[in-house]
């Protein structure tokens, strides 16, 4: 029990909240049952471009985080480098257990000459300040379906609008910055880098730039959901992945959100499609963004391993 008790716990969490807002939403076994697999058949154009421009979304993540270990005192690594240190990294999210991915990039990037805790620090404080940024591009959900905006009201729009206010405030504000930088690395157990750390307009800079990189994934999504479906704006459709993306990170029960995020997903895209289509492209989303970010980061990690074995037996 000690050693498989939470995760049996999580598990258990994850399946009962899940159930739930399939319950909710209508979505049954049933239901799904009736899905013809062979009508989700996506459109080249709008599919290829939905996985260029994740990729773009993933190199964009890897270029900021390069930038950050800059700002926190580290050097200037070659944007291949970066690349390469960030997306193999980024393997680690594929292993049972929360670490491995920071593990991972501290040891990469300590290969590469930048330091255990800089490195560690920027890959913290990206989560962090992209977190926020998801909040931010989720929130223009509230704007999307006329359906959704019935359902939520004035409540949800007020409650919309103070939260981005909130965020904004925070990040421009320096001495409020540096307290929840302080507090976001106490509660990831983290030692924060003693340099970089609120100064000036760092925080609304970093904040902007993560605001576009999750605005490149929105769009992406966006362009996913049109390789299925018909004809949608932007506000109906890709907001919703962003938000999602934020009810997975904060179900801290659920690995990786599983679940959580498709769920969250489904109810947000009801107002523009089936709830059983909705759930299928759910489905289709996790795979996509699993499989758009697995390959290359995979074939990074393959090249590396060659290039570091040549190193060895050249020497």
């Amino acid at each position: 029990m000690k050693k498989f008790g939470l995760p049996i716990i999580q598990i258990g969490l994850t399946v009962v909240v899940t159930w739930f807002i399939f319950d909710r939403v209508g979505v049954d076994l049933a239901v799904l049952g009736a899905l013809n697999p062979g009508e989700w058949r996506p459109r080249p154009v709008p599919f290829v471009s939905s996985c260029a421009l994740l990729v773009v979304g993933y190199l964009w993540s890897a270029s900021l985080w390069g930038r950050l270990v800059r700002d926190l005192g580290g050097p200037r690594l070659p944007v291949w480098t970066t690349i390469r240190v960030f997306m193999v990294a980024n393997l680690g999210r594929y292993v049972p257990g929360k670490v491995w991915q920071i593990a991972g990039l501290a040891y990469l990037a300590k290969r590469e000459g930048v330091q255990a805790g800089v490195a560690t620090g920027a890959a913290i404080l990206g989560q962090g300040i992209a977190l926020l940024a998801a909040v931010l591009v989720g929130i223009g959900a509230l704007f999307g379906a006329n359906d959704l905006w019935q359902k939520i009201g004035w409540v949800g729009l007020v409650a919309g609008v103070g939260g981005a206010l909130a965020i904004i405030t925070v990040v421009v504000v320096p001495r409020l910055f540096r307290h929840v930088v302080a507090f976001w690395f106490r509660i990831t157990r983290t030692d924060p880098p003693g340099e970089g750390l609120g100064s000036g307009n760092a925080g609304l800079r970093w904040l902007i730039l993560y605001v576009l990189n999750w605005g490149i994934y929105a769009t992406a999504f966006w362009l996913l959901y049109l390789s299925f479906g018909e004809w949608r704006t932007f506000l109906e459709v890709g907001p919703a992945f962003a938000a999602a993306y934020v009810a997975g990170y904060v179900a801290i029960f659920a690995p990786a959100g599983a679940g959580i995020r498709e769920g969250v997903l489904v109810v947000l895209l009801q107002p523009v499609m089936a709830g059983e289509d909705a759930f299928a492209l759910a489905v289709i989303a996790r795979l996509w963004t699993t499989a758009v970010e697995l390959i290359p980061a995979a074939l990074l990690a393959v090249g590396w391993r060659r290039s570091q074995g040549t190193g060895e037996g050249a020497s």
